[in-house]
């Protein structure tokens, strides 16, 4: 009998200090949303809306324009929902068209689209099949190409990129069967052997794309020793090397076609020319990687919601009840107001955000996990509202209408599909807090060292100097502002209250972040449904001040500018409604009594409640356990040619 997975033993403190290690620990450039969070309204930064080059609108347009026709002629969306699985022709023309490389450098046989024409791509294809988004978008936003781009040696760039442009599928392995967002418990190690070579042992999970990868990019732990830092590392592996196996594909209640797996790696020998950066580097690289690979997921979700209304509009103008369209009546009518808003204001978010990543004058760290965010939560909302407003028929499948004889709408597919997106690359329970500790950074370099319980005395005592200083400077500027001059941001129209509101609400926003801080100190990190509710406060006034931009930005090129300062102006009222009811639940609300509840439960004390019930799943492990080791199972991968 094998013995049970060896796993590091870390304490809560050691493990928060793991990620804050791999946090970018400098703000070099300025960012709006940081500023947001700290009540400054920086709409210096947004405002022109920054435009693409021409020759990039070009070539973008170009692509686009090719893998529309491959989109409509080349892919069967209910095809691979059916059979769950991603015809190997079609995944073989998107090679041919170059899908592979859209953000690799021509100079290695990629087509070099910048970001924003990368996330227009990525929110096409997943209209027409979303399990070839999450392909495309794995394979370049998180998997080999993207940290080879910014951390790879020029070595590793010519040998791997023209391979990964044209031919090679990428997969990104960091999460193992018994560690998701606390990575300091990473147990897959990579153990030096001699000068040139690691050894890879251990088992990943939810591998996406692994299943038909060519090329993995991995996270390991390599032991300290002499000579080696050690520390998570990451290691470009190929896929068919000896001691690699895909031990099973894993099914999910969406996204059918998607390839993801379980590896294992069982003495695999990776040369050390193939390691990405130095040792001990990989979580940094990976979330520096995820700063702009986090967009692609708001893209498609953009591509929902536009695909939503387009089904909603013309649904609900021909499905009568009582005597007129359903769209007239007020219940459904909300709803596709919500869904107009929205889309317009999420594509707002991603194409402003991707613009700023293209130009790199900003750190988007913050605006990209904001998109991610709100995108992933309000993408989820606009289907479920699709399925509403199309009844019965939302909740029955495409080939079920289509067998009776009517239009085969795929609206319960699109809401399981988007579900995960509040999973995947960081969860929005984990996304709350990513964003929260980039929040109140600011705070925490100044008076951090004050709620330290391991600072010396003589340290508090400096850092409550520092403290001081800039609070002194800081708290008085979040008393009055342009939000309260009735003639600021003019040049917006009728949209100059919102603007007006959001720079007031980020002032609020600000003194609440102070306030709490004050109040909680060190135990403010324990107080995640609060952070939780910051977060989305600042999300919210993000969406609203690039859904403002883009409007006048449209109206001032004349491309459906009176439309979409309409959308706008809807989408803000909405928002400031769900800003309000938030403000509202940072200081009443029942966090208290929900602790007392789940420690509850926790103890027995509900167990009665369950009663009257049978459990079909089963008394399994709830994580099985993955010793390392020869793997026992049929290697279930298989290469696209």
């Amino acid at each position: 009998m094998s013995a049970p997975t060896q796993r590091p033993k870390v304490t809560e403190r050691e493990a928060r200090q793991v990620a804050e290690a791999a946090r970018e620990q400098d703000w070099r450039k300025p960012s709006f949303a940081k500023e947001l969070f700290l009540g400054r309204f920086r709409l210096d930064l947004i405002h022109p809306h920054p435009l693409p080059a021409q020759e990039d609108v070009r070539r973008g347009e170009a692509f686009l324009a090719k893998l529309r026709d491959f989109c409509e002629t080349r892919i069967d969306g209910r095809l691979i929902e059916r059979e769950a699985r991603i015809p190997d022709e079609v995944v073989t023309g998107l090679k041919e068209l170059g899908a592979l490389g859209m953000k690799i450098d021509p100079k290695y046989g990629g087509l070099g689209l910048t970001q924003v024409y990368y996330n227009r791509a990525l929110a096409l294809v997943g209209s027409a099949s979303p399990a070839i988004g999450a392909l495309l978008s794995a394979h370049q936003s998180i998997g080999v190409p993207q940290p080879l781009k910014i951390f790879g040696t020029q070595e590793q760039k010519d040998t791997f990129l023209p391979r990964l442009a044209r031919t090679d599928i990428s997969a990104f392995l960091l999460t193992e069967p018994d560690v998701g967002s606390d990575p300091a418990r990473l147990a897959t190690t990579a153990v030096p052997d001699g000068d040139d070579t690691y050894v890879l042992d251990g088992v990943k999970l939810w591998t996406t794309n692994g299943v038909v990868a060519d090329l993995l990019v991995v996270m390991a732990r390599v032991p300290r020793s002499e000579g080696h830092k050690g520390g998570i590392t990451a290691f470009v592996v190929e896929a068919d090397s000896p001691g690699v196996t895909v031990e099973h594909r894993n099914a999910f209640m969406g996204l059918r076609g998607l390839e993801n797996g379980v590896t294992r790696f069982h003495g695999v020998r990776v040369p050390a020319a193939n390691r990405i950066g130095p040792e001990g580097a990989g979580l940094k690289i990976a979330l520096t990687t995820l700063n702009t690979g986090r967009l692609s997921l708001p893209a498609m979700c953009v591509g929902a919601g536009k695909w939503s209304l387009k089904i909603a509009r013309e649904w609900a103008s021909v499905r009568e009840q009582w005597g007129k369209p359903v769209a007239r009546h007020e219940a459904v009518g909300t709803k596709i107001s919500f869904i107009a808003a929205t889309t317009f204001a999420l594509e707002a978010v991603v194409d402003l955000a991707s613009q700023m990543a293209d130009e790199d004058r900003n750190d988007i760290r913050i605006e990209a996990a904001l998109a991610k965010l709100y995108g992933s939560e309000m993408g989820c909302l606009m289907a479920d509202e699709l399925v509403q407003i199309r009844g019965g028929r939302g909740y029955e499948t495409a080939d079920s209408l289509a067998a009776r004889g009517e239009r085969a709408v795929p609206a319960e597919q699109l809401l399981r599909d988007l579900r995960i997106n509040r999973i995947f690359e960081g969860s929005t329970e984990i996304m709350h807090l990513l964003i929260a500790r980039e929040a109140v950074d600011a705070h925490l370099a100044v008076a951090g060292d004050i709620i330290d319980p391991e600072k010396s005395l003589s340290d508090k005592a400096r850092a409550g100097a520092r403290a001081g200083g800039f609070y002194a400077r800081w708290l008085p500027k979040l008393v009055t502002g342009q939000g309260q001059v009735p003639g600021a941001y003019r040049e917006f129209g009728e949209l100059a209250t919102h603007l007006r509101y959001v720079e007031r609400t980020s002032r609020k926003l600000a003194r609440s972040t102070f306030y709490a801080m004050s109040r909680w100190q060190g135990r403010m990190e324990l107080k995640q449904a609060f952070l939780g509710r910051i977060v989305d406060i600042g999300a919210e006034l993000f969406a609203m001040s690039a859904a403002c931009v883009r409007a006048e930005s449209l109206r001032a090129t004349g491309d459906h500018g009176r439309e979409a300062h309409q959308l706008a102006d809807v989408f803000c009222r909405q928002s400031r409604l769900r800003v309000e009811e938030l403000f509202g639940r940072l200081w009443s609300n029942t966090d208290d009594v929900d602790r007392k509840v789940v420690e509850s439960v926790l103890a027995g004390a509900y167990t009665w409640l369950e009663d009257g019930i049978v459990d079909p799943s089963g008394d399994a492990p709830w994580i099985a356990d993955t010793p390392p080791g020869p793997s026992t199972k049929e290697n279930v991968h298989r290469r696209i040619r």
